[in-house]
């Protein structure tokens, strides 16, 4: 039993590192994604989105020297994605889904084009902090490696979640969400507000692009997200629009990813590919076991249940 006890620690630490590490691309797109379907607009685009956050920090990153500037770079070109996704769908007969899919096919087209000038091997990177440095254990300096994008994520979403539930500007953001005609005989601008949430929830999600180019990995390809931006809109659903909630499912995902390697710097190599995908076999389960047609409905926003 006590050998084993240093396998089960270096899986713990591995976990635990991932969760720090990979969740930040899931906190960022989720949040914005959960602002967007609160206003009662869905924004599938959030994959092309986050590649072109990814690309963006990067190829700013690299050009400038500061990967701060890369971060910006990337929320203006997650908010101007926003802006053309919020524009499609104003108009007469677009559907939210088709539009979104569409936003994927553009965001992810212009990320491969631009980004195929950015042949540097690693751009300037984000710096770290540091909270393993009491420890002699290499395994536990690392995973205590923490990206401040990772500190940024959770003050958001303790943010958002307040703005959402105890300001003006909240009440009115879930107003044209659940009630659109209601809110319009209030006076309020169902487009602007709609606007405006797509916009920033897009911007949001392109940072967590950024995270991926100038952190973790810190390279940029045109693989690079994984899909990741499409598992946090599912992620959403699982989190009952919360973004509180967003914050804890992003963990569980982050940690899931890094289920695979942790398991083999222990020996277990075994079905080690299978285990690589459990960020795809739990978005799977969650699905499953969250997406029953009664119980989605009733945490929807009520624009998007009338579409359900």
């Amino acid at each position: 039993m006590s050998s084993l006890a240093p396998a089960f620690a270096g899986i713990a630490i591995g976990l635990l590192g991932g969760a720090l590490r990979g969740s930040i691309p899931y906190m960022f797109v989720s949040l914005g994604e959960c602002l967007t379907e609160k206003s009662g607009r869905i924004n599938l685009g959030m994959e092309g989105v986050l590649l072109m956050g990814a690309m963006t920090a990067f190829g700013i990153s690299d050009r400038s020297g500061s990967p701060w500037l890369g971060v910006m770079a990337a929320a203006v070109a997650g908010a101007f994605l926003g802006l053309v996704h919020s524009g499609l769908t104003e108009l007469p007969r677009v559907n939210d889904v088709a539009a979104g899919i569409a936003m994927i096919i553009f965001g992810s087209g212009l990320a491969f084009f631009f980004g195929k000038q950015f042949v540097a091997p690693m751009a300037p990177q984000l710096p770290v902090m540091e909270f393993g440095a009491w420890s002699a254990n290499p395994a536990v300096r690392s995973a205590l490696r923490i990206s401040p994008l990772f500190f940024l994520g959770v003050a958001i979403a303790v943010a958002l979640h307040y703005a959402l539930t105890a300001t003006r500007w909240g009440l009115h953001v879930r107003a044209v969400g659940d009630a659109p005609d209601a809110a319009r005989s209030m006076g309020l601008s169902v487009s602007r507000h709609r606007a405006v949430a797509t916009i920033g929830g897009a911007s949001l999600a392109a940072i967590g692009g950024a995270h991926l180019t100038l952190y973790f990995p810190g390279i940029w390809s045109e693989g690079i997200s994984g899909g990741q931006g499409l598992m946090a809109v599912a992620l959403v659903i699982f989190a009952r629009w919360n973004p509180l909630r967003c914050l804890l499912a992003s963990l569980l995902f982050g940690g899931s990813q890094a289920l695979g390697p942790s398991l083999q710097s222990a020996g277990i190599s075994s079905f080690y590919h299978l285990f690589n995908a459990s960020p795809y076999v739990l978005t799977f389960i969650v699905m499953i076991a969250s997406c029953t047609r009664k119980r989605t409905l009733a945490g929807m926003p009520g624009a998007l249940a009338k579409r359900s």
